[in-house]
């Protein structure tokens, strides 16, 4: 498909929205997709991707293979979100430390009206879709108290995060952000993105190459996992459409206890900075909340969370319309 740079722009701004979308657990880059309409040319163009790349290359020269393959598309696609992603981290950072209780309330928000959006699009519902939520929201919810595998610092570990949170791409509705969240890597990505962000506008190497190797191995791990679930996904919800999203709502709904606003902090952990940061945290009522609880912000942030999935799914409505 021949696009002209207006086409190529169009692209790249759709990549801003879903690298936004994607750094906030609970709005899925794939629903953005599914709205600006190139979801279907994204998961055909990622199906079909394949070492024949070379092959193709060699008998019919580079731009052939490039053309067969439509990779300008996800060229200008990739570079939105990386420019989206790279430029909201530090943000995010920021209110990690400063206002966690908004950040986590609005997060919490995202992912409850994100919930009532998949499990309205389950179309029959059985006994099989109700065990499906119930053994999915047990399991979400047995993950986000568990102690995590190993340290989110460690390279393996990111890797493994990597094949996991792909699936954003992947799912209308599940947030890659989210899924780093579940499981205990989250700031620790935020955290490998601005020291990637400072050492390129500082030209420190040192920040600069142990940020790229980290990148490196959730690289790996989301290419790997690109082509896994592409596939399993694409077959489930061919064949078992009502069972995948029953699984994708008790997934999310056991998740909601790792984005309750209101923490205790358990146990610490010291980060590769070497700056302790909480390790293991349980959720608790705000009247038992050591400072100010800020009740009256946090159900306010909630509701704009809420309101922005469900403008969101206004609009793909009409889309579809």
């Amino acid at each position: 498909m021949r696009r002209s740079l207006k086409d190529h722009l169009g692209i790249t701004l759709r990549g801003l929205a879903m690298g936004a979308a994607d750094v906030v657990p609970g709005v899925s880059g794939g629903t953005i997709a599914f709205i600006s309409g190139i979801y279907e040319e994204l998961i055909a163009t990622i199906n079909t991707l394949d070492l024949t790349f070379f092959s193709i290359w060699k008998r019919d020269g580079f731009l052939s293979a490039w053309r067969h393959f439509n990779l300008s598309f996800l060229s200008f696609l990739f570079l939105g979100i990386v420019i989206s992603i790279l430029s909201l981290a530090k943000g995010i950072k920021w209110l990690l430390h400063h206002e966690p209780l908004l950040l986590w309330a609005f997060f919490f928000g995202l992912v409850l009206a994100s919930i009532l959006y998949i499990a309205k699009q389950i179309t029959t519902w059985s006994a099989k879709v109700f065990i499906a939520i119930i053994g999915a929201a047990i399991l979400s919810y047995l993950i986000t108290i568990a102690e995590p595998l190993a340290s989110p610092d460690n390279n393996w570990y990111l890797l493994f995060c990597g094949f996991i949170a792909i699936i954003a791409m992947i799912l209308p509705g599940v947030s890659g952000a989210f899924i780093l969240l579940i499981l205990g890597a989250y700031q620790t990505f935020i955290d490998i993105l601005n020291q990637l962000r400072e050492g390129l506008t500082n030209v420190n190497t040192e920040l600069l190459s142990q940020a790229m190797i980290k990148l490196v191995m959730i690289a790996i791990g989301a290419i790997t996992g690109l082509k896994v679930f592409s596939k399993v996904l694409n077959w489930m919800f061919k064949n078992h459409k009502n069972t995948t999203l029953a699984i994708l709502t008790g997934f999310m709904i056991g998740s909601l206890n790792k984005l309750w606003p209101w923490k205790q902090i358990i146990s610490w952990r010291t980060n590769s900075e070497g700056i302790e940061v909480p390790f293991l945290e349980k959720s608790i009522s705000p009247t038992q909340y050591e400072g100010d609880p800020m009740i009256v912000w946090v159900f306010i942030f909630t509701a704009v969370g809420f309101l922005l999935i469900f403008i969101l799914e206004r609009l793909a409505s009409k889309k579809k319309s």
